[in-house]
Parts: C-alpha cells; sequence; structure tokens
C-alpha cells in the first residue's frame, strides 16, 4: 500500500510539472505572437541599413531612346 501512494505522489507530481510547463509554453508563444504583431519592421530596417539607403531608387532611372 505505501508503494502504491508513493506512486501516486511521484506521478501526481510530475503531472503537476508538465502541466506547469505546458501552460508556460502557451503563454510564452502567446506573448511572441503578440510582439511580433505589434512589431515594426521598418525601425529595424533602418538601424540596419540608414534612412538613406532606404530612400535611394533601388536602380538608376532608364533613359528613353532617342530623347536628348
Amino acid at each position: 500500500m505505501g508503494e502504491t501512494w508513493m506512486g501516486l505522489a511521484i506521478g501526481g507530481s510530475a503531472l503537476a510539472v508538465a502541466l506547469t510547463m505546458a501552460v508556460l509554453l502557451y503563454w510564452l508563444e502567446r506573448r511572441r505572437a503578440r510582439l511580433l504583431r505589434n512589431f515594426d519592421h521598418r525601425d529595424c530596417w533602418f538601424v540596419a541599413y540608414g534612412k538613406c539607403f532606404a530612400r535611394r531608387p533601388a536602380r538608376p532611372a532608364r533613359r528613353m531612346r532617342g530623347a536628348r
């Protein structure tokens, strides 16, 4: 009878730890999703590349044939 109670106590504590970890993982994933949803990617772009690089055209303007 003592071994049964010991097994139930160990199993119950393991399930409690697993439940706590599952709730914590769910909370962290929801927080990550909320932060990514509210994340302004332009700020990251300006920090990495600067505003002058972002405003410059991707390639020079093409000249029309025959135009002076």
